[in-house]
């Protein structure tokens, strides 16, 4: 956590000597050189933005809304692997191949707000 906390500023600061070194370098260059020193720096600069960002948040999102059916009417196999909640007179039942993509569902279960994850 104490890295990836300083991966932004340590990103950003990689980037700017990139630059410099870059900018020292164009003048003596080549073409060819000019465009190796081009594309370094484009890879600098992606890895300085995506540190940015989480993107974690792009690939999974929690499910707010779950649906329900009953156990009857439900195509899933039998053999299915599910998570399972009871409170009070409340039970349900989150299918893990759905879970194992979202990771996250947010749900009430007999009155109460849950957080539902794998």
């Amino acid at each position: 956590m104490a890295i990836r906390q300083r991966a932004p500023i340590v990103s950003l600061l990689c980037a700017i000597v990139c630059l410099l070194l870059v900018a020292l370098l164009w003048e003596r260059s080549s073409k060819w050189r000019k465009g190796v020193l081009s594309v370094a720096m484009a890879l600098v600069a992606a890895a300085a933005v995506i540190s940015r960002l989480n993107y974690f948040e792009w690939m999974f999102h929690p499910i707010n809304a779950p649906k329900f059916e009953a156990e009857s009417s439900s195509k899933l196999d039998g053999k299915e692997m599910v998570l399972a909640v009871r409170y009070s007179d409340d039970a349900r039942a989150y299918p893990i191949s759905q879970m194992a993509y979202h990771h996250i569902l947010n749900d009430v279960v007999g009155g109460v707000p849950i957080a539902v994850t794998y």
